[in-house]
């Protein structure tokens, strides 16, 4: 039987072919994961822009809402004041 020295060095040869495609594998399941993790970024960009608009416009409309609301009492205030 060979030594272990003499071993390692052929079995080594034998595992840079392995650790070769495993590398390779690897670097495309982290091409993919980057590429889902961007359009991941990309949708909730576009959703906190939708979420931002939708809070703009509710904004928008009830503070409309309340100026009528101000200017429908104060003409309230002012028959009641004139009876």
């Amino acid at each position: 039987m060979a030594e272990p020295e003499d071993m390692i060095m052929p079995m080594l040869r034998e595992m840079r072919p392995e650790m070769r495609e495993a590398q390779t594998g690897f670097e495309a399941f982290r091409e993919e994961v980057r590429t889902d993790l961007d359009e991941i970024k990309r949708s909730q960009k576009n959703i906190r822009h939708a979420l931002t608009a939708d809070t703009m416009m509710s904004k928008f409309i009830t503070g409309d809402f309340e100026d009528r609301i101000t200017a429908l009492e104060e003409k309230v205030d002012a028959l009641a004041k004139d009876r």
